[in-house]
């Protein structure tokens, strides 16, 4: 970073930086209000493109792949490996030989509908419920994955497949299987919904196709809102992993074949360098001999990690921050200490094992063409893990063959994900049950011992094993998700504690800015400034929530980074701040970077969260009718959509017009099942047109939504305390903090009004 931008950078924030006034709630709407003497929005109509076919190009292309046939020409012990494996099977035609399910007239009865599964003419059919809420007959056009279920996609027009929410479970009869099933069994989903099998959620193009298919172009065009999706395979092949092959097909020819890189771009062989040897003391292998793994993790990160594509055109071994927004140890996804909680898919488990940290790579544990492991049983982990001292009862306290005796039993618990698929946690942990009440986290030993209480589980482990000698990061990162008291200090402890897994750590500095202070402030500084990409990507993730000058002193520096991700996340985040005041250097980088994060939404325009996104830029830019614009965009392609009635709502009343924000959100309210979001807007809309009783019903109809958060029941407590109703509102605020009970704004709220009213004991 050049030198001159330090003392400026850090001068911005020391200014911007007070621990007595934290910076401001993040709001629903997204980047700063525009100017209030811009145009008024448009009213709702027809939308115009946001962007233009022309946008929407293949990469280049399919002639660089060769096939997976050619491949097995030469390398026919690979391709035996991998035919018929779940790489092999992730997409295929739908023929006799590759569908699994029944379709001699099945039927399958969900809430009242019926659908039926059948053959007519050598093709397979499903008759089942469309987007209209009506029967009607489907030809399935290819089957999806193979085992423990197998799905089925259907094409409607303008290119887009549909996945059934219908599938079969492909496990054996006696484990269950054999039988149709319904992916929501608990919940009626109906037609409109984004979680029918005809909306959004269930669309292959988006949702499903760059990992299970091989060099995959989305090519979704925004005018015509359709696709010309295509593929050089149809499924996950040789060259999803290695990369095009025509230049190494080329270099096989030559007479002695010449060319280090043998014709790839990337090479998987600095991985046999490693060395391990075995510790006969600690009985666990150790890496004598490093070797380059980077890439291989690289390669199978994009499709088993939760990220987000911000920029097409990933090659094997591309750097994941150049292409991915990878998702950190967050709510909803995992438990505060990290064990899975969301579906996951491996990688995020993965950096925060002692494996990882090790040295381990996939391929030591799996067969990278078959997915196979290498052996069976505790005869995986006894590569690394000397059996005598391990894969005995007294490590495991089981009696031996048992299920408690697997090592997988204890250090890689399932959960069961689209219920049937019982999946593994990949950070290869130790139980932990004395932090499953303080952390409210599952742990191995009381998932299977479900008649035991955790505080069983803790105390054999600690008579057998001793207590912890260190903290869990977990105490960090759920201090930060709640607001305990020293969250803070907690948080920048572990970001400091270079032995703690970088995604903890990372998911720290994401917190952070929730608890800014002076020392916090430039603890970012120096992740900002610093060369920690993932620490770099938690500060990104969480510029919006920083008050617009702390944002600049930390967005700033970021702009400078070779992951776009990183860049094009700051630069979102900077959409709002008046650039010229900053060298030319600077308006340079953003501008850059900006155009990237553009790029990045307009791709995946076939969402509205990237409409919505695209519209807050714009908005942050002043551009106000084209942000109404796109609003609109997002609202006519998903009419379910909530943040867009809310940002939409907020513009409007940045620019002086409440009464139409008013008319948005009453219209909105009949298209959408979570209501509480729209409620609350609408009150607050109602709140600043002066009609208090009106809008303490709206309040009252979100704080009291299953769905509602602690912001909702703050707010509304804060309207019945100004409407001179402060005993409701302290009710109000006593019953929420059952369901949040370390909401900061609630208990400060509470502490408030105790003292206003003469209570200074309740208060303190």
């Amino acid at each position: 970073m050049p030198i001159f931008l330090r003392f400026l950078l850090l001068a911005l924030l020391l200014a911007g930086c007070d621990k007595n006034n934290p910076p401001d709630q993040a709001q629903a709407n997204a980047g700063a209000a525009p100017a209030t003497n811009a145009p008024s929005p448009a009213p709702a109509a027809a939308p115009a493109p946001a962007v233009t076919a022309a946008t929407a190009k293949s990469a280049p292309g399919h002639a660089e792949y060769v096939g997976a046939r050619v491949c097995g020409s030469c390398h026919q012990r690979e391709f035996q490996s991998w035919h018929q494996s779940d790489h092999d099977m992730a997409m295929t035609q739908a023929t006799t030989a590759t569908v699994d399910g029944d379709f001699d007239n099945a039927e399958f009865n969900y809430f009242g509908t019926r659908s039926r599964f059948y053959k007519k003419g050598g093709k397979f059919f499903v008759r089942t419920d469309g987007a209209d809420g009506a029967l009607h007959d489907y030809p399935i056009a290819y089957t999806f994955g193979i085992y423990p279920l197998q799905q089925y996609l259907v094409a409607f027009p303008g290119g887009r497949l549909q996945a059934l929410s219908i599938a079969w479970d492909s496990r054996s009869k006696s484990d269950g299987g054999q039988r149709w099933f319904h992916l929501n069994p608990d919940e009626h989903i109906e037609h409109g919904d984004e979680l029918h099998w005809t909306g959004r959620n269930y669309n292959w193009n988006f949702m499903c196709a760059d990992c299970h298919s091989t060099n995959l172009q989305k090519n979704y065009d925004p005018v015509s809102r359709s696709y010309d999706s295509q593929w050089s395979e149809i499924n996950v092949a040789c060259e999803a992993c290695h990369g095009p092959g025509a230049r190494h097909v080329q270099w096989a020819q030559k007479p002695h074949g010449s060319g280090a890189d043998k014709g790839f771009a990337q090479s998987f062989a600095a991985r046999r360098q490693a060395v391990w040897k075995m510790n006969p003391d600690t009985g666990i292998a150790e890496l004598q001999r490093p070797a380059q793994t980077q890439m291989e993790l690289d390669t199978c990160a994009p499709c088993h990690a939760r990220r987000a594509t911000r920029f097409p055109g990933a090659r094997p071994g591309d750097p994941l921050l150049d292409h991915y927004n990878l998702a950190l140890l967050d709510p909803g996804l995992y438990h505060a200490d990290g064990q899975i909680d969301g579906e996951v898919y491996v990688y995020g488990s993965f950096l925060q094992s002692k494996m990882y940290a090790a040295g381990v790579t996939c391929s030591n544990c799996h067969n990278p063409h078959s997915l196979k492991v290498r052996a069976p049983g505790n005869a995986l982990c006894g590569q690394c893990h000397l059996p005598s001292k391990f894969d005995t009862p007294k490590h495991h306290f089981h009696p031996a063959n048992s299920s408690g005796a697997q090592c997988v039993s204890c250090h890689m618990p399932t959960k069961t994900y689209m219920q049937v698929d019982a999946r593994r946690d990949h950070s290869f942990r130790i139980p932990r049950p004395d932090l499953s009440d303080k952390l409210h986290t599952p742990n191995a030993c009381t998932s299977c011992h479900a008649d035991k209480s955790n505080t069983w589980a803790a105390q054999v482990l600690r008579k057998k094993f001793g207590p912890p000698t260190r903290r869990h990061y977990g105490e960090a990162i759920y201090a930060g998700r709640h607001g305990l008291p020293g969250a803070e200090a907690a948080l920048v402890q572990l970001i400091a504690d270079e032995s703690q897994p970088e995604i903890a750590r990372a998911t720290a500095v994401k917190l952070l800015p929730r608890y800014l202070s002076g020392t916090s402030a430039q603890l970012l500084q120096a992740i900002a400034q610093g060369d920690n990409a993932l620490l770099q990507l938690g500060l990104a993730q969480s510029l919006q929530a920083l008050p617009s000058q702390v944002r600049s002193a930390l967005a700033i520096p970021l702009l400078y980074e070779n992951e776009r991700v990183i860049s094009t996340l700051a630069a979102s985040a900077l959409a709002g701040t008046r650039m010229d005041r900053f060298p030319q250097a600077v308006q340079q980088k953003f501008a850059t970077a900006l155009r990237g994060a553009i790029a990045s939404e307009t791709f995946t325009a076939d969402r509205p969260e990237s409409l919505a996104n695209l519209a807050g830029i714009r908005a942050a830019q002043g551009d106000v009718a084209r942000a109404a614009d796109l609003y609109q965009q997002a609202i006519s392609l998903a009419p379910d959509y909530i943040p867009a009635y809310v940002n939409f709502a907020d513009l409007y009343r940045a620019n002086g017009h409440e009464q139409d924000a008013e008319s948005l959100l009453r219209s909105a309210l009949p298209k959408v099942r979570n209501k509480a979001p729209l409620q609350h807007s609408l009150g607050l809309s109602l709140v600043r047109q002066h009609r208090n009783t009106e809008a303490l019903d709206y309040l009252r109809e979100a704080a009291e939504n299953p769905h509602s958060t602690g912001r909702y029941i703050y707010v509304y407590a804060i309207a019945l305390h100004s409407a001179g109703r402060s005993t409701e509102a302290l009710q109000v605020l006593e019953q929420g903090l059952v369901r949040f009970p370390h909401d900061r704004e609630m208990l400060q709220a509470r502490a408030s009004i105790n003292r206003e009213l003469g209570n200074p004991q309740a208060a303190q």
